[in-house]
């Protein structure tokens, strides 16, 4: 049973697909007596069941070799479209991610949503979500990559725009659509060009092609550039990063998948084409040049936000800088670690978040505060997925950053700065919300605040628990370093301070959390150099601004321009010869005289006038 299982893990991604045509009776209203929970019943059972035919095709993977299976799509004269799918550990505990939190979040939505009247079409949606996110973990092809990317795009503008009859949630779909439709056109154009170069258009022949067929640096350059873009507008990295600050509009359960899969598998892809960013200096550094402007400028935009779920959007794209430092870097298995220990905890974050929101009816944090003797396991999620976050021994994220930098590998210097810098703001951030929210003194909105139902209080304690036992996970895939070995007594200065830091700046910001006033009155300080950081981070660095004086007024120049020129001008020539053609008919009807001999002279005179210009003769 188990050999058939792992045999047709393909068809793990076609459950959500079909749990999404399930629902479409209730999400189109073909079924109304019955209420569209039914329509959540079924997807979930889909999900569960991709789930556990993934659990069980995944421990057969176990210290097994790699296997691919591959369907020729399309084959004309030298063009080969296959879809290939690998199956092997890694790709399968990928898909085991998305399955398995996107089973605790469809659960935990049947308590978010559970007054909403199209939850249905919600279920829908995330059916087809799970199946893009399936598909993209096991695939490698990457053209199917591409097209599932595409899916997901699409799945993502859909979610972020659920509830379409507010402005605001359809100006941040539509913002969040055209953001990620700039790195995809790029990625395709990148995809082309590979395709033109390489012998197939699979992950697992880009080492192997790399090594064999060197490019010119200048074209190596630009293909390189070409498929990073992409993976930078899916994982919101400068400057394609405001994208999920606004999809914060959308569900809260849609939330939880965007900040803690979308963007990993976004990152994933990145690290599958690893390989190719090996041909040029020059990418490397962009990777690590993006990784290092997101990571420092979002840690510090998190900590000027009021928005719940803003403060850790910006967080969410902070860590994920730190994957392209990683993989910039060439350090792939780092920046799969920190994709497993972010995912899990940010994902109860949200969680948690989530509960506070439903039971307040608030997002703005200024108006919280009260809450942790009255949602005990809200708090107790929230402090857990902070922990897990922050290098806090002995949860996951610091493993994670403790083996980056005591590794097999020179570490430089920089790296630990920006670890340690990141960190620090993250147990700000976190502490700074933590107080406001759960330990400050009761609002209006909370004053009342009972704990979340059993439906979401669930997936947060199952997600709690699988936190506490990400390091086990860790150890048993043989992934922790341990304290004695070759690399613990090498001697290097860096990786004797390496530790003791990562834990002073989780204490050091936690520390400043707790200690910085947070005063209603406070709020907008007097002193004006005070006042302007606070507004520089608050709005994002300007950047939007900076995009509406630049790029969005040089679209709209254009298109006015080109408006101008199609309405006037080509119209204008079309017209013309209209009325041309037009009035030199009403005239020649006039000569309309019936006699031959007329028409004769008429096609004389006019061949003897062509044949005089003709040969340049002039009267």
């Amino acid at each position: 049973m188990s050999d058939i299982l792992l045999a047709t893990c393909w068809f793990i991604p076609f459950y959500g697909l079909i749990g999404s045509i399930f629902t479409l009776p209730w999400s189109v209203g073909i079924v109304r007596k019955t209420g569209p929970r039914p329509a959540a019943y079924l997807n979930l059972l889909m999900t569960f069941l991709a789930y556990v035919h993934g659990s069980v095709a995944f421990v057969q993977t176990w210290n097994q070799e790699p296997q691919k299976l591959v369907f020729h799509w399309l084959q004309v004269a030298d063009l080969d479209l296959s879809l290939a799918i690998e199956i092997s550990s890694v790709s399968l505990g990928a898909m085991e991610l998305v399955t398995g939190i996107s089973l605790l979040v469809q659960l935990y939505a049947l308590g978010y949503l559970e007054k909403d009247w199209s939850i249905a079409r919600f279920y829908g949606l995330m059916g087809f979500f799970e199946a893009a996110l399936s598909g993209i973990a096991i695939s490698d092809s990457l053209f199917m990559s591409y097209a599932l990317l595409e899916m997901l795009t699409l799945s993502s503008y859909l979610l972020v725009g659920f509830w379409y009859a507010q402005p605001l949630v359809v100006t941040a779909a539509r913002d969040a659509f055209l953001t990620k439709r700039v790195g995809d056109i790029i990625l395709l154009m990148g995809i082309v060009a590979l395709s033109s170069y390489g012998q197939g258009l699979s992950f697992s022949e880009l080492e192997s092609w790399v090594n064999t067929s060197p490019l010119p640096p200048l074209t190596a350059t630009l293909l390189g550039l070409a498929l990073i873009a992409g993976p930078t507008g899916k994982c919101a990295q400068f400057p394609l990063n405001l994208w999920l600050d606004e999809a914060m509009e959308g569900p809260n359960p849609a939330g939880i998948m965007r900040n803690s899969i979308v963007v990993s598998i976004g990152a994933y892809v990145l690290i599958k084409l690893q390989p190719v960013f090996t041909l040029s200096p020059v990418v490397s550094q962009a990777l690590v040049a993006i990784g290092l402007v997101t990571a420092i400028g979002a840690s510090l935009m998190a900590i000027a936000q009021i928005d719940i779920k803003r403060t850790l959007s910006h967080s969410t794209s902070a860590y994920l800088g730190l994957v392209f430092i990683a993989v910039g870097l060439q350090q792939v298995d780092i920046a799969l670690l920190l994709l497993l220990t972010h995912a899990i905890a940010k994902a109860l974050l949200f969680m948690s978040i989530g509960s506070v929101i439903l039971t307040t009816q608030n997002q703005n944090v200024t108006e919280m505060g009260g809450l942790w003797s009255r949602m005990p396991a809200t708090t107790s999620a929230f402090v857990v997925g902070s922990a897990g976050i922050i290098a806090v021994l002995p949860l996951g994220t610091f493993w994670v950053m403790r083996r980056w930098l005591n590794g097999f590998w020179e570490a430089p210097w920089w790296l630990l700065a920006v670890l340690l810098f990141v960190n620090a703001l993250s147990a700000l951030n976190l502490t700074r919300v933590f107080r406001i929210v759960f330990l400050g003194p009761p609002q209006a909105k909370t004053r009342r605040a009972p704990e979340t139902v059993w439906a979401m209080a669930l997936p947060m304690v199952a997600l709690t628990i699988v936190t506490f036992l990400v390091p086990l996970m860790l150890q048993r895939w043989q992934f922790l370093l341990t304290w004695t070995g070759p690399w613990a007594d090498s001697g290097r200065l860096l990786d004797r301070v390496a530790f003791p830091l990562l834990v002073a700046s989780g204490a050091i910001g936690c520390i400043v959390g707790f200690t910085i006033e947070l005063r209603q009155a406070w709020a907008r300080p007097t002193q004006k150099y005070l006042r302007f950081f606070q507004d520089l981070f608050a709005y994002d660095f300007y950047i939007e601004r900076i995009y509406s004086l630049t790029v969005v007024w040089a679209v709209g120049t254009s298109a006015k321009i080109t408006s101008w020129l199609d309405r006037y001008v080509v119209d204008g020539v079309v017209n013309l010869v209209g009325l041309a053609a037009v009035f030199s008919g009403q005239a020649l009807k006039y000569s309309v005289s019936g006699q031959s001999q007329a028409y004769l002279l008429t096609i004389l005179v006019a061949v003897g006038l062509l044949f005089i210009l003709a040969f340049g003769f002039l009267f």
